[in-house]
């Protein structure tokens, strides 16, 4: 047999070859019992002795060769076997598809953001507390004793034994204190609960409350304290006020407003034509307070502040109902991308 001749043509059929079976039938015929490789195996032993070597040789090679064409014309079968499947099988996203808007981060995200990347850059920790409270640590610990009238400043949920829905994250200043010993500067955003419902209050709301404990620490670090962050939310022409208020956990207690930043204390709707927007409450920690954590009020000073985190939201987005803000509304939200 011309051994050139046999591969030839068995090539020729293995290009014809389009389906898995094909190949399995064609291999029969190749490698078979019955098959030619063998019948040739078979023929060797009537060859004379002398050129018995020489036809095992050109047989197994032969065999090497149609082994090596039928494994790659099977990798390539299945292959296609997959592409077609796939092929097939596959989802076209184009029908029907939904048109797709790109998100925004929520105002009050976008508040809490700018005012956590502040203070951070300004040495403070973010330091966060539980949103079930103990009275203990919601008002007892801040000098705000079961029959203070303060309690009835803030209509407070109360789930019974003692724990609550806190109602400020001046709670976390007591966890803090107790954890750590001064120097402290920390910022607790979060959370918290109220019995109260109109256009400008919710039940929950956000708020960030800052605490700063050292030694020689006065008012008037509370007050470059507050005076950079409000440049740095409503701009750097943004003065500052002080005004006497009163919370049982500092003393003295201010309250703190800027100056519109859009009529820049002309007057104006946004400030109720005062020129002044009151933004948050403030005061130098109570030295019961300290006394409570374990902190020596005669070694030790510090200031504190509350920032209503949706308040500023409303006033730079000028929101005029804060339940706009929990409506899950997508048309308010695409407002602030």
């Amino acid at each position: 047999m011309n051994y050139n001749e046999f591969l030839s043509e068995t090539l020729e059929k293995l290009e014809k070859v389009s389906s898995e079976r094909e190949l399995a039938e064609l291999k029969a015929t190749i490698f078979g019992k019955n098959g030619a490789i063998t019948e040739l195996m078979k023929k060797l032993k009537d060859l004379p002795p002398d050129q018995k070597p020489q036809a095992g040789k050109a047989i197994n090679d032969l065999r090497v060769q149609l082994v090596e064409k039928c494994e790659q014309k099977e990798k390539e079968l299945h292959k296609a076997k997959i592409e077609a499947a796939l092929k097939s099988e596959c989802i076209d996203l184009s029908i029907d598809k939904c048109d797709c808007h790109s998100g925004a981060v929520h105002p009050i995200n976008q508040v809490r953001k700018k005012l956590t990347d502040y203070f951070v850059g300004n040495g403070y920790i973010v330091y966060d507390s539980p949103e079930i409270e103990t009275d203990y640590y919601n008002f007892q610990a801040l000098n705000i004793p079961p029959d203070h009238p303060a309690r009835d400043m803030q209509d407070t949920f109360f789930i019974g034994n003692g724990i609550l829905l806190r109602s400020q994250t001046s709670s976390g200043q007591v966890r803090l204190m107790e954890k750590y010993k001064p120097p402290l500067k920390m910022i607790c955003p979060g959370r918290v609960f109220r019995n109260d419902d109109d256009s400008t209050h919710s039940p929950v709301f956000h708020q960030m409350e800052g605490l700063v404990v050292d030694k020689n620490v006065t008012l008037c670090d509370l007050k470059g304290a507050l005076e950079g962050f409000a440049k740095f939310i409503f701009g750097d022409q943004t003065k500052i006020r002080f005004r006497p208020s009163y919370f049982p956990f500092t003393e003295p207690s201010v309250e703190v407003d800027v100056s519109c930043f859009k009529c820049h204390g002309k007057g104006c709707r946004v400030c109720k034509n005062t020129g002044w927007i009151e933004i948050l409450g403030a005061g130098m920690v109570n030295r019961k307070v300290l006394e409570n954590c374990g902190i020596d009020p005669d070694e030790y000073h510090g200031f504190a502040f509350g920032v209503g985190l949706d308040r500023i939201a409303m006033i730079q987005c000028s929101i005029d109902d804060i339940k706009l803000m929990w409506d899950n509304d997508v048309r308010f939200l695409r407002q602030f991308r």
